[in-house]
């Protein structure tokens, strides 16, 4: 039987995802969580994503995709410098396939559960210009899993189309700000964070503009 009331997160142990657990909690009854190893360069965020599911009281899955290292070459696997990659257009923290392959892997550990509704922090608004944070990939690819696995899937992107301001005071408005001091955003998996790459960037414009205090910093 489908668990209406229920959601699986997309928990990164970042301050997109973060915000999103917290708005989960306000609207399901039951919540789960899953997070993904997959070589990243800020392996940090995997202690993060461990500790939000503790302070919480989430039951967490991770999961580890290690063959993902394997396909692609980019500066969230390594160490290569992050820019922009001049032949695409995109920086080379872009991650092919990435948040497809998340949402598949958590539809699948979702199905098992019978959970229909599966929460992504992603946003076409504030960040880095990745193909699959748009909400034009994200319709196409709830169609896509809901038939390839005959189960109602909805996915939620309740950030897709606010910038790291809004962001900032939907995480205040639903309790989650105090919590932004366990999350990690720097790609290079730095603390203190390096306060340089585009990730650390986006989130300080987000608390500058919103006048708040990044809970991580203090």
């Amino acid at each position: 039987m489908v668990k209406e009331n229920s959601a699986l997160v997309i928990l990164s142990g970042g301050q997109d995802s973060t915000t999103c657990l917290f708005l989960a909690k306000k609207k399901f009854t039951n919540i789960e969580a899953i997070t993904f190893d997959y070589g990243q360069r800020h392996r940090r965020e995997l202690d993060c994503a461990k500790k939000l599911a503790e302070l919480t009281g989430i039951k967490h899955k991770l999961v580890t995709i290690e063959s993902l290292s394997q396909l692609t070459d980019n500066a969230m696997m390594s160490d290569k410098e992050i820019k922009l990659n001049e032949a695409n257009g995109l920086p080379t923290t872009f991650v092919p396939g990435r948040n497809l392959i998340f949402v598949t892997f958590a539809a699948a550990y979702a199905y098992e559960r019978q959970i229909p509704n599966l929460i992504l922090g992603v946003s076409q608004v504030d960040y880095s210009g990745y193909p699959d944070c748009r909400r034009e990939t994200i319709e196409s690819l709830q169609q896509t899993i809901s038939l390839g696995m005959e189960f109602p899937f909805k996915i939620h992107t309740p950030l897709v189309d606010k910038n790291k301001y809004q962001t900032v005071m939907l995480a205040q408005e639903v309790g989650a700000l105090d919590y932004m001091q366990f999350t990690h955003t720097c790609y290079k998996g730095q603390f203190p964070p390096c306060g340089e790459c585009p990730a650390c960037q986006l989130r300080a414009k987000g608390f500058a503009q919103a006048s708040l205090a990044d809970p991580l910093l203090n």
